[in-house]
């Protein structure tokens, strides 16, 4: 398949401390987990694009924010390190927040959209039932409305499966949230690699067809683990998951890269 990505990065934007079971359902109960917050920058041939932006710190290290956004809500708050932010993250690649021209959201959850106020010029797509969804009534405590309801973002609602470029195709893969949706990468060197997104937090997701903890639609939510394993397996590609402990300390963190 032909691509016009050169590069895949991969960010580490701090860690969520979460019972097991908020990506495991039913299981893990007496277990916490400290899981990887990830965000994707692809160097592509039509120039950067940033796969999630990670979590917001601000919220986080201000104690009336936190107490606001977590504390109340019951939400362990999440641990970013300098070294985490996403600004700091992009640096070390020598990539400034105005360099990227396409931010595409696998869904709208705080540690997915936390930093979109960075990319006030980028086009930001996202599904159009996700960004529906974020902005009515009834989404639950994990989207904060401060990190997305900023005037002048360039929101690109689409709907179901499209392609960004050769190279970077996006599926939707409902059921975690209304319009969750994963990014699979062809890159010329290491091949296939899908972006799950929050489809499956861990191995055990995709390996034992474990859903994850919260979902709208579980019977959605286990036909995506599904089409996402059999998409790596008829690429024999490989599944990225970006809240996997054990898996990341076996990726190539930024500033190294896959090609």
């Amino acid at each position: 398949m032909s691509t016009e990505v050169s590069r895949l990065y991969v960010l580490l934007c701090g860690y969520e401390i979460l019972e097991k079971t908020v990506s495991t359902r039913d299981r893990g109960g007496r277990f916490i987990l400290a899981e990887p917050v990830s965000a994707y920058l692809l160097e592509t041939a039509r120039g950067l694009v940033l796969v999630d932006t990670g979590l917001n710190s601000a919220l986080v290290h201000d104690p009336a924010l936190r107490e606001e956004h977590y504390t109340k809500q019951g939400i362990r708050p999440p641990v970013i390190l300098p070294e985490h932010e996403l600004a700091c993250q992009l640096d070390r690649i020598g990539v400034r927040p105005a360099d990227v021209g396409h931010v595409i959201l696998t869904h709208m959850h705080l540690d997915h959209a936390g930093n979109l106020e960075m990319f006030q010029g980028a086009r930001i797509s996202v599904q159009r039932r996700e960004h529906a969804y974020a902005f009515g009534p009834d989404h639950g405590p994990a989207w904060f409305e401060r990190d997305y309801d900023l005037p002048g973002l360039r929101w690109d609602l689409v709907e179901g499966d499209w392609e960004a470029m050769p190279g970077v195709e996006v599926v939707s893969t409902r059921g975690h949230t209304p319009g969750h949706q994963s990014v699979v990468v062809e890159l010329r060197d290491t091949g296939t690699v899908v972006l799950v997104g929050d489809a499956g937090d861990l191995a055990e997701n995709f390996t034992e067809e474990i859903l994850p903890g919260e979902s709208v639609d579980d019977e959605a939510a286990l036909a995506s683990i599904r089409r996402l394993k059999q998409i790596a397996r008829e690429r024999r590609g490989a599944l990225l998951l970006g809240h996997d402990p054990a898996l990341v300390q076996a990726l190539r963190l930024a500033p190294a890269c896959y090609t």
